[in-house]
Parts: C-alpha cells; structure tokens; sequence
C-alpha cells in the first residue's frame, strides 16, 4: 500500500467516526481521541511550552470537537487540520494570558558526577532551542511547532493557523530569522535547528 493510499485511508477512518461523534456516539469519540491526542498535545506543547497547559489545551480541544462535531465538513478540510487549528487557537489564546511559572517547570537538575560532557551539551542546546522559541511571538512559534516539529506540509499548517499558504511561508520565514538571531545570542546555529 502506498503512502498516499494509507494516508486516505486515516482520512476516511476519521471521516466516519467524526460523522459518528455528530450523531452522539462516545466510542467514535474515544477512538478519534485515542488516535490524535499525543498530536494535539505535541502541538499544544510546541506553542505554550509547558506540558501541564498543553494537557488542558488538548483536553479543551476535544471537549471543543465533541461539542462543535456537527460543524465540520468532510472534505472541506482533513478532521486533522479542523483539530490543528482547534489546538492552536487555544495555545495562541492561552499565551496571552499571564503566566505563572511553577518550580517543577524549571527544568531537571544534572549530576555532573554522572553526566557525560555529551549528554550535558545536548541539554545546552535543548534549552536554547526552547529559550528561543519562548522568546519568539507565539504565531511564529505555533508555524514553527507545526512545520518543523509536527512535519506538517506548509500548506497543511496553513490551515491550521487559519491563514493563507503565502502568509504562513512569510511567517515561518520571520519565525526562523527570529530563532537565528535568539540561537546566534548563545553560541547556536539554527541550521543544527531548522534543517
């Protein structure tokens, strides 16, 4: 079977099941859910950062998507792109509100008894890449996330953000002249990043 072949077949499973959640059926539910939540909170997470957050935002989008399961169409867009712009929108929406920072999302103390120079190196560079995607806007982050972490075509993350293909290229074209310059601030190079 083919790529593309598999790929309509997802397509068409979430198709029917979200024509059963329209029609009230909670087992259709939990199979969709069971099927894209570790997704949804990869991008949840992509966006806001913390997974405590990322958690709600991907419980509130599905409770979203068994609420509003009559408004969408098949064909009109894939369940998954509807999903992706649910969760953005609750991430870019969640940003904005102050924040607390809890101790635990500090990160993880290292043993540099224990710790190889190698492992150490690798958790410099996940900080700084983090670093710069928190201090970047949180539309370019979420173009970021969606691209580069989620592997989503461009015109597929386009949809989700709810924006053209032509204005997510520019987006991710400022998003990743903003994380050159936050990683270029520390000593890093967004090709190890953004390749």
């Amino acid at each position: 079977m083919s790529g593309d072949q598999g790929w309509d077949g997802r397509e068409a499973l979430d198709d029917m099941l979200m024509q059963q959640v329209a029609d009230g059926s909670r087992s259709a539910f939990e199979t969709l859910a069971r099927r894209h939540l570790r997704r949804a909170l990869a991008v949840a997470q992509g966006v806001v950062g913390n997974p405590n957050d990322a958690d709600e935002i991907a419980q509130e989008a599905f409770m979203r998507v068994w609420q509003h399961a009559d408004r969408w169409t098949p064909g009109r867009a894939r369940f998954t792109t509807w999903l992706h712009k649910i969760v953005v929108n609750l991430s870019l929406d969640r940003r904005r509100k102050p924040q607390w920072v809890a101790i635990e999302a500090a990160g993880d103390l290292v043993d540099n008894d224990e710790a190889a120079p190698d492992a150490i190196a690798h958790k410099e560079h996940q900080a700084a890449v983090a670093r710069a995607l928190d201090a970047i806007p949180p539309r370019q982050r979420a173009a970021i996330t969606l691209f580069y972490f989620e592997g989503l075509s461009g015109k597929d993350a386009a949809e989700g953000m709810g924006i053209s293909v032509s204005a997510f290229e520019q987006l991710l074209l400022r998003a990743r002249r903003a994380i050159r310059v936050e990683l270029a601030a520390v000593g890093f190079h967004a090709d190890e990043v953004l390749s």
